[in-house]
Parts: C-alpha cells; structure tokens; sequence
C-alpha cells in the first residue's frame, strides 16, 4: 500500500478561491485534493468542474475524491419521501460531477436519525445503504472506483459503533460479490472519531474505531481532536499539544496495517475547519493554519512519496 497526503478543501468555502488553494499545496509538495461539497455544486455543470481539474493540473494536483461537508444527505434516513428523493438526486449529481473532474471515488456521511425519533434509526440506516448499493451502479457507469461512508462519533449517525461498522463493511462487500458490475462501497475514515456517551465518557476510542474500519478503507481524514472528540482541529504547535492523535503513533498504526487496505493507493486528507469563517482578524490566518498542520503530517507520518 502507498500512502499520500493530500487536503480537503472545506476551509477555503467562499473566502479563497480554488487557485489559491491549488498554489499553497504546491508549494507545499501536496498532490491530492478532496474537493468538500458547496451549496452550487449541485446545480453546476460537470464541464465546470473539468475546468476545474484542468486548472489544477496546471499545477500538478489531482482532484482524486469528491466528499460532502454539510450533512446534505440526511434526508435518507428522514423517513421523509420528499427530503429522500432530492438527496437520492443530490448524491446522483456528486457522482457526476466526480467522474467529470477525473476523481474515484465520491462520498458521503450517510445523515442521522432525528434525535427525538431514535427509534426511527434502524429503518433509516438501511435505506440510506440501500440508495448507495443502488447508486454504486451509476458510478460504475460513470467511471469512478467507489464509493465512500464516512463512519461518525454519535449514535444518531451510524456507523459509529464497532457493530454498526463491521455490518456495513460485511452488506456492502457481500452487495459487490453480488454485483461485481458495480462499484464497492468502501469507508471514508476519520482518526479523530470516536464514540463518547451520553455522560462523556469514551466506550471506543478513536484509535480502536480507525483500525476497525481499515480493511474497508480506501481514503481517510487527518483530523486532530481532543479527549471525548468534542471539538476537532489541526496539527500546529499548540493544536498538537492538546490533541489526542499523536502523529508518531498513527504512522506506525499505519505503517503496521499496509497489506490490509481494500486498495494499494491510500490518501489521507487534512480536514480541518481553519480559522473563524467571515472576520477579517481570522481569514488571513488560513494558509499559515494548512502549511503549519501540513508541515507537522509531513513530518510526523511515513508517507509513500
């Protein structure tokens, strides 16, 4: 298995362009974008979006995933017909779009059951695998290699639990068995995820989740978090002192687990928020937040390149 670095690009949304971000990670010897969902980007062209690959291969990145940021397909697991059908629509347009820019994967956190009906959980968590296996076959058509879960930290949004996981990696690999004209589902991952309760206190740990999910995995996110992954952040010097995701020990979990990825070509992606969105005292501080976080990944993880 290779391992490289790349950057989702959610902290620019609206407050730096596209190029801008395509500059910093040359600069920085970061090839790989995951390009974070935007409000337009469902009612854009997919020609937009090979401009945009073009534009950043002009720089030598390659946009390699498509990922959500904003919770948009919840309405999967609603209960309601309406809320469904446009996210049914909505994840039909992101695999699109996907395959326009030449990426291979595209993906989604699967939404949440409303927290005054958890009963409503169960039902919707398997429609909302049901509308992926379904969708799996439109991104084969469309070119990609798969399709990605991120798994989350609540119990309203499955798969958190080490259960929930393992029956996701077990439906989906069985459904691609099945239909091997389709494309496998995989995870998404998130080191800085774990489960805490209701009271605070961690049932699993980030570390325990994270090497759970690791045989379906095809991409995660480089995330840092505190103790009961309450508030997430970066990799600068302070950020590292009272986060929980100490680097030395993700790159030997790393290193010990390269025979046992679904795929030979891993990426990681810094996802951090940056700085306060929208204050002129906080926006300029984004592109020293990613070289600094960024800086730290390349020094404390063995990459492949």
């Amino acid at each position: 298995m290779s391992l490289s670095l790349g950057v989702k690009s959610d902290p620019i949304e609206y407050r730096y362009s596209f190029p801008w971000l395509f500059d910093l990670m040359a600069e920085a010897g970061v090839d790989y974008l995951q390009l974070g969902t935007f409000t337009e980007l469902y009612s854009l062209a997919p020609e937009w979006f090979q401009r945009l690959a073009e534009v950043a291969e002009k720089r030598g990145i390659k946009i390699k995933s498509f990922f959500s940021s904003h919770r948009e397909m919840g309405g999967w697991m609603t209960g309601d017909p309406d809320l469904e059908a446009v996210a049914v629509a909505n994840f039909r347009h992101l695999v699109e779009v996907a395959a326009a820019a030449g990426a291979d994967y595209a993906g989604c956190n699967l939404g949440r059951a409303y927290a005054d009906r958890p009963e409503e959980k169960a039902a919707g968590f398997s429609r909302a695998l049901s509308h992926l296996e379904e969708l799996s076959h439109f991104a084969a058509e469309k070119g990609l290699k798969a399709l990605t879960i991120e798994p989350m930290s609540c119990l309203a949004e499955p798969p958190t639990l080490p259960e929930e996981c393992q029956a996701v990696a077990e439906r989906t690999s069985l459904y691609h068995t099945s239909h091997p004209e389709a494309v496998p589902i995989y995870f998404c991952g998130d080191i800085s995820h774990g489960y805490a309760n209701a009271a605070g206190k961690i049932v699993h740990d980030n570390w325990e989740l994270f090497t759970l999910q690791i045989p379906r995995m095809c991409e995660f996110h480089f995330k840092n978090t505190d103790a009961i992954f309450n508030s997430t952040f970066g990799f600068s010097p302070s950020e590292r002192a009272k986060g929980v995701v100490e680097l030395g020990r993700l790159s030997r979990l790393l290193a010990s687990k390269t025979g046992n990825f679904p795929v030979e070509a891993v990426v990681g992606y810094l996802e951090i928020g940056g700085p306060k969105h929208g204050r002129d005292y906080s926006d300029p501080g984004l592109g020293t937040a990613l070289r600094e976080s960024l800086s730290a990944l390349q020094s404390g993880i063995a990459f492949s390149d």
